[in-house]
């Protein structure tokens, strides 16, 4: 069973074991927040987890990691901007997300990204921004057995980039 759950210290085996492994692939690890601050200095790392008020560039936003709690292994993690920018609107959406490579293919992003939904409701948001790279097939796929209907394809840094809409 999957769950979203916040950063607590009980979870710092599980942080450093995703975090580990997914650094060691050399890949990019999304979403960003998971990545803008070094995972082995908790307290700090913890607390860079959420914006709470807008500074020009960043809006408020909530980081979670989804939890398997069978296996008791952080499977990956999404992070929910609560309002768009001129930048996120373009590219970025509400909703940022990314599953750990091992456990990738499994249809785990499907339902990180039905929890994610659920938590926006919370939030109020009931139209939500997905975007992700045209060559992110799988991304794409979770996103629209999500409900998400592509509005468009834009280029950002010459990367096609394809943008959906969930209503709810």
């Amino acid at each position: 069973m999957l769950k979203l759950v916040r950063l607590e210290k009980k979870y710092i085996p599980q942080l450093n074991d995703m975090m580990d492994e997914w650094t060691a692939t050399g890949e990019r690890i999304i979403p960003w927040a998971i990545r803008k601050r070094d995972y082995h200095d908790f307290e700090a790392y913890r607390d860079s987890l959420e914006i709470t008020e807008s500074d020009g560039r960043h809006v408020p936003d909530s980081t979670f990691f989804c939890l398997d709690t069978d296996r008791n292994i952080f499977v990956g993690a999404v992070n929910i901007r609560h309002t768009l920018n001129e930048g996120l609107l373009k590219d970025g959406g509400h909703i940022g997300d990314g599953i750990r490579p091992s456990e990738r293919g499994k249809g785990l992003g499907t339902r990180m990204i039905a929890l994610a939904l659920e938590e926006c409701d919370r939030l109020g948001i009931r139209d939500v921004l997905m975007c992700c790279d045209k060559d992110n097939a799988a991304s794409a796929r979770t996103i629209v057995k999500n409900g998400g209907v592509l509005e468009n394809e834009i280029e950002v840094n010459g990367v096609p980039v394809q943008r959906y809409w969930i209503h709810r």
